[in-house]
């Protein structure tokens, strides 16, 4: 009869809201929220997405035009604004492709062949000095280390004109040399750093179980430590191929045959500085070269994301 009188209570209407019975959370048990609260939460939300779109279309616009303009005669592209599109034309690719020296696939080779050298480079290079910084004791590490951090703020400016002198009289002017090199020597103090701070927060005991088992720097390294990097090595893999793929003022100073042109310096040759530009041609191999760029990052998102979260927890 009394738990009859208490499930009326609870259901009449304008009856004060009592917990539910067995609720067993141990917190303060609150009713629905009312319906105008939960309009200002929805009205909340739409403002921040709407924001969000917002910024990001804003971000994006640039290269939306872009895409655009090479789907455009080239006559038409600056006085047509906007990113309406009457018809669908590709001559702009075709011509693109074949209006340089070369057909654009061989500078997309030759910026291949630089970026895979950069990043073999960079892998290795850093990976071991990281592990010397992290792992080994020896004379002026510390020392060492913030020397290395310093060159981080040293302009790349400042050293391109001794670069250069070196390089000249290495007869290394007009090949990949200079471009590739300098990574295979662990210039990068920013990846080092990042694998730095990455093996640090391995813990030492499975170093010290690998040299219990007779196991050398050497091993440690290669068995332990390396398959535990996995995402630090990708993040350097990603930035190494974004930052080599883009690079232009390097590749602009050192190839001077158009034979050696990466994709940088061939999309300049689209440019006439005293004569008619080929913009829709400029425009077109602009968007197939970005393409390797947006493939690497979708593929390689998770470890970019992964390996920066994770660099320096304990």
């Amino acid at each position: 009869m009394t738990d009859t009188a208490s499930a009326s209570q609870i259901n009449a209407p304008g009856a004060a809201a009592v917990p539910p019975p067995g609720d067993a959370s141990g917190g303060t048990w609150a009713p629905n929220k009312t319906p105008r609260a939960r309009a200002k939460r929805i009205g909340g939300s739409i403002g921040k997405h709407t924001l969000l779109i917002g910024a990001a279309t804003l971000m994006i616009y640039p290269l939306l035009w872009m895409l655009v303009s090479s789907l455009r005669p080239t006559e038409i592209i600056f006085r047509t604004p906007g990113l309406w599109l009457q018809n669908l034309e590709f001559e702009n690719y075709v011509a693109g492709w074949q209006a340089l020296t070369h057909p654009f696939g061989h500078y997309l080779l030759n910026s291949s062949i630089v970026v895979i050298g950069c990043i073999l480079g960079n892998l290795v290079s850093c990976s071991m000095a990281a592990y010397a910084f992290a792992r080994l004791e020896f004379p002026l590490r510390r020392l060492l280390f913030g020397i290395m951090l310093i060159t981080i703020m040293i302009p790349f400016h400042v050293i391109v004109i001794p670069q250069y002198i070196l390089f000249s009289q290495l007869d290394w002017i007009n090949t990949f040399w200079p471009l590739v090199v300098p990574k295979i020597l662990a210039t990068d103090a920013f990846f080092i750093f990042l694998m730095v701070q990455f093996i640090r927060g391995i813990p030492k005991d499975m170093d010290e179980a690998a040299r219990i088992d007779g196991a050398g720097h050497a091993r440690i390294f290669i068995q332990v430590i390396l398959p535990l990097m996995i995402p630090a090595l990708a993040t350097t893999t990603i930035f190494t191929f974004i930052w080599t793929w883009n690079d232009f003022f390097t590749a602009l100073i050192y190839l001077t045959s158009p034979d050696m042109f990466t994709v940088p310096v061939a999309l300049r040759s689209y440019v006439d500085a005293t004569g008619q530009s080929n913009w829709g041609a400029l425009f077109a191999m602009s968007i197939v070269s970005l393409l390797p760029v947006f493939f690497a990052f979708l593929l390689g998102q998770k470890f970019l994301v992964k390996g920066i979260a994770t660099t320096g927890i304990k």
